[in-house]
């Protein structure tokens, strides 16, 4: 039951991941609470973030949507800041880990709040100081990623949409890239420290690449304001749970 019940919030998370941001807010609680210590959850987490990104990337593909190169150089930036997060991450004591997570899971749902733009008709800025700007961004985005990735979503959202006028659909099929390169380089550190479950990870990515393969594929705004309630309502009961229940 544990191993479907993993499925069922994998394809949550896909789909919200793919959407807009967050999905790990539900997936890293639910590690910790199948008894993983957090640095192992946050490492497991990895595997079902890397084969969703996979299928999300694909999905986009399949429709046409693509930030390509762009979404590369923002992605090898965000590789280079996810090992420094990654290490990071690797050494903290589970009890602290779960309280960062819990502060960062509310923070996250009071930025929900903020709803990019439809930029589709303003001309985006790809060049000059707008690209250092971004890979400045992307590289302390990559070490947040690396880190704890809960949330980092709605950074990238807000880096692409602000610094680089993207349209939302546009925006999250570039998201879907850089999340999968980076974290690859994250994945290969906790893989080596040995904090990664296969077994929980497989499985979460089932229902992670599902979730991925139908979300991008979908019009990003169908669905959009009902996955905000759920996981506003989801958020603060895991994060209450963190907090006071170790």
């Amino acid at each position: 039951m544990e191993l479907l019940y993993l499925i069922f919030i994998g394809f949550i998370a896909g789909v919200i991941n793919t959407l807009a941001g967050g999905g790990s807010l539900l997936t890293l609680p639910m590690l910790i609470f199948l008894g993983l210590p957090p640095n192992v959850a946050n490492g497991t987490n990895r595997v079902a973030i890397l084969i969703q990104n996979i299928f999300g990337t694909a999905g986009f593909k399949s429709k046409g949507v693509s930030a390509y190169p762009y979404s590369l150089y923002l992605g090898i930036a965000a590789m280079l800041g996810s090992i420094i997060g990654a290490q990071i991450a690797v050494d903290i004591k589970g009890e602290t880990f779960n309280r960062i997570l819990a502060v960062v899971m509310l923070l996250v749902v009071a930025s929900m709040i903020y709803k990019p733009k439809n930029l589709q008709n303003i001309p985006e800025r790809l060049t000059g100081k707008y690209l250092w700007l971004g890979i400045i961004a992307f590289f302390f985005i990559g070490i947040y990623g690396g880190f704890i990735q809960a949330g980092t979503g709605f950074f990238i959202l807000m880096a692409l949409t602000s610094i680089n006028r993207f349209s939302l659909v546009k925006s999250n099929a570039a998201k879907t890239v850089v999340v999968l390169i980076y974290t690859v380089a994250a994945l290969a550190v906790f893989v080596y420290y040995d904090k990664v479950n296969w077994k929980y990870g497989l499985i979460l990515s089932i229902g992670n690449a599902s979730g991925a393969w139908l979300a991008s594929r979908w019009s990003v705004k169908k669905g959009d304001n009902l996955i905000r309630i759920f996981l506003v309502i989801v958020v603060i009961v895991m994060a209450i749970k963190l907090w006071f229940f170790d």
